[in-house]
């Protein structure tokens, strides 16, 4: 998932701490152990075997992860208010959350979103459209299971 097509700046991963790296704020030791284990978790999701799987299927778990980790920043800035605004703005640079995630949800209907693709009209099978997770349960068929094959995401729709 790079932005602007640029292949040195990955959107998902951190950035690796080196000794030139800004320490972080104060109130980042509190989280930290928290950020570690998503990170083993995103390890284990990027080495896990995606034989079996379908194509597009072998990245929905580090979506899900990422999307997870993301939606923690968030809450713990927004909802719980628990992290400074420097801790919070220093998170987001060094990579630990989506920035551009974390915008939507900010805005009305795009409390629950599961990814930005999601909401990319040029991905799409009908031009114009967006994906089909983000069609209200309520007006699917009832028993149709829908499932996003960019991120398996099941409806992130807020009216889900």
């Amino acid at each position: 998932m790079y932005r602007d097509g640029n292949p040195d700046e990955d959107t998902t991963m951190p950035k690796i701490k080196t000794s030139r790296t800004k320490p972080p704020p104060e109130g980042y030791e509190e989280i930290a152990p928290i950020l570690e284990d998503y990170a083993r978790k995103m390890r284990d999701a990027e080495n896990e075997p995606h034989e079996g799987k379908r194509r597009v299927e072998s990245t929905w778990g580090i979506m899900r992860i990422a999307h997870t980790r993301s939606k923690y920043i968030y809450d713990l800035y927004y909802s719980r208010e628990a992290i400074s605004k420097e801790l919070y703005d220093w998170l987001l640079k060094e990579k630990y959350a989506d920035a551009n995630l974390i915008a939507k949800w900010k805005k009305q209907g795009y409390e629950k979103l599961c990814c930005v693709r999601c909401i990319q009209t040029k991905d799409m099978n009908y031009q114009g459209s967006t994906c089909i997770c983000r069609v209200p349960k309520a007006s699917l068929k009832p028993g149709q299971v829908i499932e996003c094959p960019h991120c398996g995401c099941r409806g992130c729709s807020s009216d889900s």
